[in-house]
Order: C-alpha cells, then sequence, then structure tokens
C-alpha cells in the first residue's frame, strides 16, 4: 500500500509540474512569443513593469523587422456587453490585428482575417453561447457600453486554464476609434499598454533584448528605462527579475520543490518495499536454500525475485491511478487547478509505465540479490544467521525517510505562518462592507456626484467616493513632482491616487497629521495627502502646510495618512500620493450600512446603478474578498505541501513499522530469554524503543539546519516576513518522536507478550 501511496503522490505532484511548465503551451507560437518589459530604475530601486508605451510597437515593426515578425499593443477592456435584451460584463483587449494569429486561436465559427477593421470583435465560445445561444454569431451586432457597435466576425475556443489570455472573453479592433489608445502615438510615459512580440524563426530573445535594450531611452528624460523581450515560455514560471532583465526566480522554485518531493517521495515508498521484503528474509532463507539445492541458479532467483517486484509494482500503480483520480478534484481545488489526467495521451502512458518499470527494478533490486545470495548449506543445517549489520541500510533509510518529513513539516509551518504573518498586518484602512464597482459608461462616470447622492438616500451606505484605483491596488505612478529640498538630478517615480472628497471616510483611513480633504476649504482642489512612506521618501520633518509643485502649480500637503496595504501584503507600502486633481475616475467605493443586512444593501445600491446605466449589469467586489486574493498563491503552496506532508509521514511510518517488525523478529530469542529473567513488557519496550529513538534523533538533527536554511533563503524574497522561531523546531522534533513511538510500539508490544517457552523450544 505505500507503494500505491507513493506512487498516487509522485503522478499528482508530476501532473502539477506539467501543467506548470507546459503554462501557455496551447498557442502553436508560444515559442516564438514574448512580451516587451521594462526594467525601470526609480527612487534608488529597479523594478520591473510589464506595461509599456504606445510608440513601443511601432519602432519594433519599423526598426527591427529581421528580428519581429509581429508587434501587437493591447489594451485591458472591461465593459458592458448588449444583444438585445442581454447584458453581459466581459472583459476582454483593446488589441492590433496580428495578435490572433500569434495567439493561434482556434476558430469555431468566421475567421480574424479581418480583424483590422475597426468595428470588428472576436468573442469566445462561452460568450458567444451567453449571447446568442446555440446561433451563428458572425455578422451579429453588439452594443459596447452603449457607446458604440461592433460587429462580430469570428468566434474562438474557450481559452484552457493554463495560459496567461484565459481570461480573455473578446477582443476588439484596436483602430477603433473609440479605443483612447489611439491618441498616445508619441506619448513615450503613459505605460498603460501591453505590447506583444513574435520573433523571426531564427531570432534570438537575448540578441534582440540587447538590441532594444536602450530603444526608449532618447525619448525619456533621464533614460530611466531598459526593454527587454521577456519569452512566453518563462512567463509563469519567472516573475522577479534581478538587474539589466535577468528573470531568476519565482515559481520555478516550487516547481523544483515539489519535484524533489515527488523524488523523494517515490524513492521512500520503494525503500519501504525493499525493507519489507527483507524484514522477514528468513522465512524465505530456507526456500532459497532448497530452490538452490534443486539446481536453480542464483540468477534465476534474481529474475524471480525481480518479477514478484515488478507484479506488485504494476499492481501498485493500478491503486495509485485510482487514487490519484479519485483525489484530483480535491487536489485541484488546493492547489488552484483545472488538472486531469490525459488517458489518451500515448505519451503518459510511456511515461508511467517506465516509471513503474524503474520502481519495480529498484524497489526490488535489493531483496532479489540479497534473498538469492544465502548460503544453502548454512540456511538448511540452521546456522543461517542474518548479521549484525543487516539491519543497518534500513536504519539509514529510516534516518533517510524521517529527515524528509521534518523538514517538510517545518517548511509546511513556516509558509503558513508567512501568511499569517502578513494576513495580521495593520492595513491602515477598514476592508469590513466596503465593496468597489467599476464605471464602465460614460453615464456613470459624467453624472457621479448624483449617483452619490441617490446611494445615500438609500439608507443602504454610509460613505461612497470615487477613485482612480481599486481599494486593493495603486494603479497609476506619476513623475514631475518636486518639493523643498527635493534633490533636482533625483528621478522620482511616485504612486498617484485621484480620488474625491469623501476617499478617506469611506475607505476609513487613519489620519496622523493634518487633516482630511474638505468641501469647506476651496484650496483642497489640487491638495496633496500623503502616506508615512511618502513623508519619509520626501524626507518633509513638518509636511503639512509644504506644497508639491506638479504641472506648474504650487498644490498644498493638508494631511499625512498610515500607510495602507494596498498592493502586496508581503511588502512595506509605497510613497503614495493622494490628490483632488481634477480626473475622470472609474472606480467607486460604498462603505455598506452597518444597520442593514448585506444581501438588502446590495440590491438597493443595484438598483441606483441601474437608473442611471441600465444597460451594464451592476457588478461589484468586496475589497476583503480582493485582498484575501493576494495570499492565494502561498495559500495553494501551503495546502500541497500540507498534503505531501501527511502522506509522506505515512509512508515513513510504514518504514518505520517495517523496521520495527525485522527488528522485533530478529530479537525474539533475546526478549524471552530476558522474560525468562524477569523482564517486563515496559522494560523490553524502553530496551527496544531507544534504537528508534536514536535514529529519529539523528533525523532530527539532520533535518534542522537544512530547514532553516531553506526557509531563511526562501523568506528573504518578502520584505515582510515571519521570524522563525525556535520553538517550532522543538514541537516538530517531539511530534515526529511521538508519531515514531506510536508507530513501532505496535511491534514491540506484540513481540513482548508472546509466550517464551515457545520461542525457546528449538533450543
Amino acid at each position: 500500500m505505500g507503494l500505491a501511496i507513493g506512487k498516487a503522490v509522485a503522478l499528482l505532484i508530476g501532473l502539477w509540474i506539467w501543467d506548470e511548465i507546459s503554462f501557455n503551451y496551447y498557442h502553436k507560437n508560444h515559442a516564438r512569443l514574448g512580451e516587451i518589459v521594462s526594467i525601470e530604475t526609480f527612487n534608488g530601486e529597479t523594478n520591473s513593469d510589464e506595461f509599456s508605451s504606445v510608440p513601443i510597437a511601432a519602432s519594433l515593426r519599423n526598426n527591427y523587422p529581421d528580428e519581429i515578425k509581429h508587434a501587437s499593443l493591447t489594451r485591458e477592456l472591461n465593459a458592458g456587453l448588449m444583444v438585445g435584451d442581454k447584458k453581459i460584463n466581459a472583459y476582454g483587449f483593446w488589441a492590433e490585428s496580428a495578435l490572433p494569429s500569434m495567439l493561434t486561436l482556434n476558430m469555431i465559427w468566421g475567421r480574424y482575417n479581418h480583424f483590422s477593421d475597426p468595428s470588428s470583435i472576436l468573442i469566445s465560445e462561452s460568450l458567444a453561447k451567453s449571447l446568442f445561444g446555440n446561433e451563428d454569431p458572425v455578422n451579429k451586432i453588439i452594443s459596447v457600453n452603449r457607446e458604440f457597435e461592433v460587429k462580430v466576425i469570428g468566434v474562438y475556443e474557450n481559452l484552457p486554464f493554463n495560459t496567461d489570455f484565459r481570461d480573455i472573453q473578446f477582443l476588439t479592433s484596436w483602430e477603433n476609434k473609440n479605443n483612447s489608445g489611439n491618441t498616445h502615438n508619441d506619448d513615450w510615459l503613459d505605460h498603460h499598454f501591453q505590447v506583444y512580440v513574435q520573433l523571426q524563426d531564427n531570432a534570438s530573445f537575448t540578441v534582440i533584448s540587447s538590441k532594444i535594450k536602450n530603444l526608449s531611452k532618447p525619448h525619456i528624460v533621464g533614460g530611466w528605462e531598459e526593454l527587454m523581450i521577456h519569452p512566453m515560455d518563462k512567463w509563469h514560471l519567472y516573475t522577479n527579475f534581478k538587474g539589466e532583465g535577468r528573470n531568476e526566480e519565482g515559481r520555478i522554485q516550487f516547481v523544483w520543490l515539489f519535484g524533489i518531493i515527488g523524488v523523494f517521495v517515490l524513492v521512500l515508498a520503494c525503500i519501504n518495499f525493499m525493507n519489507l521484503s527483507t524484514a522477514r528474509s528468513e522465512k524465505r532463507a530456507k526456500e532459497v536454500g532448497i530452490r538452490k539445492t534443486m539446481g536453480s541458479s542464483r540468477w534465476y532467483l534474481i529474475l524471480q525475485f525481480i518479477g514478484e517486484s515488478l507484479m506488485m509494482t504494476f499492481i501498485a500503480l493500478i491503486i495509485a491511478l485510482i487514487i490519484a483520480l479519485i483525489s484530483l478534484p480535491s487536489f485541484n481545488l488546493m492547489a488552484g487547478k483545472h488538472i486531469f489526467i490525459p488517458f489518451l495521451q500515448y505519451s503518459f502512458w510511456i511515461c508511467i509505465l517506465g516509471f513503474a518499470l524503474l520502481t519495480g527494478l529498484l524497489a526490488g533490486s535489493y531483496p532479489a540479490f540479497f534473498l538469492s545470495g544465502y548460503k544453502p548449506v548454512k540456511v538448511l543445517k540452521g546456522n543461517f544467521k542474518i548479521g549484525k549489520l543487516a539491519s543497518l541500510p534500513r536504519k539509514v533509510m529510516v534516518v533517510l525517510q524521517f529527515s524528509v518529513c521534518i523538514a517538510l513539516i517545518i517548511g509546511t509551518i513556516i509558509v503558513y505562518q508567512q501568511i499569517q504573518f502578513a494576513k495580521n498586518r495593520p492595513l491602515g484602512y477598514s476592508t469590513q462592507r466596503l465593496i468597489m464597482t467599476e464605471m464602465k459608461s460614460e453615464s456613470l462616470k459624467k453624472h457621479f456626484d448624483a449617483l452619490r447622492n441617490d446611494l445615500l438616500q438609500t439608507g443602504a451606505v454610509e460613505n461612497v467616493a470615487e477613485s482612480s484605483s481599486p481599494s486593493t491596488e495603486v494603479m497609476n505612478a506619476m513623475m514631475g513632482y518636486s518639493w523643498k529640498g527635493k534633490d533636482p538630478n533625483k528621478l522620482a517615480i511616485i504612486g498617484t491616487v485621484f480620488v474625491s472628497y469623501d476617499y478617506g471616510k469611506t475607505m476609513d483611513w487613519k489620519l496622523l497629521d493634518g487633516r482630511d480633504f474638505s468641501r469647506d476649504f476651496p484650496t483642497d482642489s489640487g491638495a496633496f495627502i500623503l502616506n508615512e512612506a511618502a513623508v519619509k521618501f520626501t524626507g518633509l520633518k513638518n509636511p503639512v502646510g509644504e506644497v508639491i509643485h506638479w504641472r506648474n502649480k504650487d498644490n498644498p500637503i493638508v494631511g499625512v495618512v498610515k500607510d495602507m496595504i494596498m498592493q502586496s501584503p508581503y511588502k512595506q507600502a509605497d510613497p503614495t500620493f493622494f490628490t483632488l486633481f481634477d480626473r475622470r475616475n472609474v472606480f467607486v467605493l460604498i462603505r455598506l450600512s452597518r444597520n442593514i443586512p448585506t444581501p438588502l444593501a446590495i440590491s438597493r445600491i443595484e438598483k441606483v446603478f441601474i437608473r442611471y446605466d441600465p444597460d451594464t449589469p451592476f457588478d461589484y467586489a468586496f475589497t476583503a474578498d480582493n485582498y484575501n486574493l493576494k495570499f492565494s498563491d502561498e495559500e495553494h503552496i501551503g495546502n500541497i505541501s500540507t498534503v505531501f506532508c501527511v502522506l509522506a509521514i505515512i509512508i515513513s511510518c510504514l518504514g518505520l513499522f517495517g523496521l520495527a517488525s525485522y527488528i522485533a523478529e530478529q530479537r525474539t530469542k533475546e526478549i524471552a530469554v530476558r522474560k525468562v529473567l524477569g523482564a517486563s513488557i515496559v522494560n523490553l519496550w524502553k530496551l527496544l524503543s531507544s534504537e528508534f529513538v536514536m535514529l529519529v534523533m539523528i533525523s532530527f538533527l539532520i533535518a534542522t539546519p537544512i530547514a532553516w536554511y531553506t526557509l531563511h533563503q526562501w523568506l528573504q524574497r518578502y520584505d515582510i516576513r515571519t521570524p522563525i522561531s525556535f520553538w517550532i523546531f522543538v514541537i516538530v522534533g517531539a511530534g515526529t518522536l511521538l508519531i515514531a513511538l506510536l508507530t513501532i510500539s505496535y511491534q514491540i508490544l506484540r513481540a513482548s507478550v508472546l509466550n517464551p517457552v515457545s520461542q525457546l523450544r528449538s533450543e
């Protein structure tokens, strides 16, 4: 059973790893596709940004035709789509004409040849079904936010879960006059767009990246940006960049980690099989002796034992497939995946049958050579002895098993501690009853004040505000700021959130100095409130009353607020300015009333939004839910680690159980003699268990420094990180020892209660 569990674990890990490394393989051109990434140096730090400026795409096409086959600009578009009485909120891209062919979309209806038509749109299979049912949607008209209409030229197959474009429900032409990106053709500073490229067949990502490195520098004062092409095959696994665009870190670390775990678990299962096969070797010693006496060669016996091992291995494989198939839905839920077992792919069967053959040979080799080496004369005369060192390899393997288990347990605990440590950080604002929605239509943006008043009149909300960013992000970073004492040669880019007057009350932020924005002060139009990180960055000792010079105007600083965790919970808050500069914002933040049940409050709010925008479904999100999504990767990794940790413990305990059985069998007569001489069961238990206690302690001493070093290195990637407490190692060590004692006690006690007379009769 241990071998079956080990194979099931290895199979699940293998499927998870393949899903990770084959991300985006759905696109036939994946090996030639890439994304322009900006390596930006600001505020003394170097960071990467996947968003670029509009002119980059045309420059790539015009200046590098030998390396760049296609380049396509894209921009996100959240839109309300309407066909007759059907209204759906959908997420898609404004995209240039080359993108559909670059992504090799699999068309179900129509074609993407005419995607350059400004009024064209491509929609996914699921969106087509929602809007048109089972009808052919080609040449049908869709209204977008009631502002313009587009014609469906094709329907593409739903993209799989393991592609970065899986959420894209439609693509509409970049050339459409309603796309504001068309007004940025000469703006090298506005980084709100993404540029995807397809390389020529003979081009190299490294070579072309070195050529375009300084492409944007002549157009940017200070030359703070360098460009590189990030290959699609590395998007998912390599996300953290180190200097000069070298991608060194990301999910690839977890792929290596779980790969090592999978190999260890499978090896542990094979070790258990070997241990259990040889634990009762004396019972088969006479069989081997008789077979050899009757003329069986050693190689015949080796083949027999390996054949038995292979038969057991393939039975274990069948059981493992059943276990994996049953557990896959739960595994997908924990891992945040849509993995399936590819039974119809011959490569899958080649891999698992090859693995089964390999593990069968590995697991059966030691017993085969060990058992076949018995001397028939000694065995049949009763002089056969296993030897004092025969159990040494098993003890070494048990130490290895428990070392892995202890390291896994410590690692799993630290991962969960890190998640909780970040979750328990003070946010600087309240997420309770705070919802946000995006204003997709112009009718909402133009009538926000009236919308706000009507929402307050419902009694379902306490405060309403608009913002240029959702409550869990800072979407804009601006340049051109200056203040008293600023080094004129120092480039600074500051996170900027454009807000309305009631933003602070709605967010429930914490004022540390000065006051909030107020309609009672006409000078607040254009005023700034800084967070703590911004105050530290600017070096202003008493910022309230000072001014920020921006857009040819001196703008007063009226307040300082506590840092709000609006981006990564694992990082320190970035310097952020909040300002009342006149700007059409797109997000509405709403604090629900505590006196009304949430479903009733949402119902009242929805009616108000529909009154102002009847053609767009009301769509909202709770800030608390969006914030919790920031922990999803670590939580998925923690969940998977927990499962594999438990299974590794089970397999290790089976190995320890086998060793206890082996030692108890070898020391049966010793136990009998001690009982005759008056030893109690407790004394015998202490005597026999002391050996296993020593093995677990050795495992603990091996695993502890390895686990500490590995986890210490892993935690360095986070600015906010939990301390590694000594008590974790103590508790894990004690817990592992307790599990080991419980595992071996049955075998020891069973051997201790046997009748000593029957054991000594043969003497």
